[in-house]
């Protein structure tokens, strides 16, 4: 979604649009293919101007399906996140040395005589996904033997063989 510098005023303006997420999944696979978008990503935006830099507030919704990182199993939800955004001009940014400051997080530049939304809200969705893929915070994972899924079912592998380089500690431990 692109929006010319010139419609932007000092009044709030809303928005609301479906983002298509086809780019937006193919860098998400370029990463470790965890997650992708199920259908388009739903954006609610207020944007204004205040001098030369644009502010957006606002927030997006979609779904997301993810590869859990324990049992490999496939499962969704909804991803709901707040945008906040504050654009300066490129010309006008003073590069900034040392630690990153916690009201530098949403700034960020622009050049031109419109502003593209897509990168930003991609930016903000990726920004916004787990770091870890997990389809419940209890999932149990995958038998390290067998492979079995241990949510759905227990497996009849043994349990106590453990780390074999602890063999020698285990055996003295039972001559006690």
């Amino acid at each position: 979604m692109k929006i010319a510098l010139d419609q932007i005023r000092e009044t709030p303006r809303a928005l609301s649009y479906a983002e298509t997420v086809d780019a937006l999944n193919r860098e998400l696979a370029r990463g470790t293919g965890d997650f992708r978008l199920a259908d388009d990503l739903w954006v609610d935006v207020s944007y204004h101007r205040a001098g030369l830099d644009v502010f957006f507030e606002g927030a997006m919704r979609g779904a997301v399906e993810g590869r859990c990182a324990r049992c490999l199993a496939q499962y969704r939800f909804p991803l709901e996140a707040p945008l906040a955004i504050v654009l300066t001009p490129k010309a006008a940014a003073t590069p900034r040395s040392g630690a990153l400051r916690e009201e530098d997080i949403g700034l960020s530049v622009y050049e031109g005589d419109e502003i593209d939304l897509t990168p930003l809200v991609h930016e903000q969705a990726i920004l916004s996904l787990p770091t870890r893929p997990l389809c419940a915070e209890d999932c149990r994972g995958l038998c390290s033997r067998c492979g079995a899924n241990l949510n759905v079912a227990t497996c009849d592998c043994p349990t106590g063989l453990g780390d074999s380089r602890l063999a020698a500690l285990q055996t003295l431990l039972r001559g006690r």
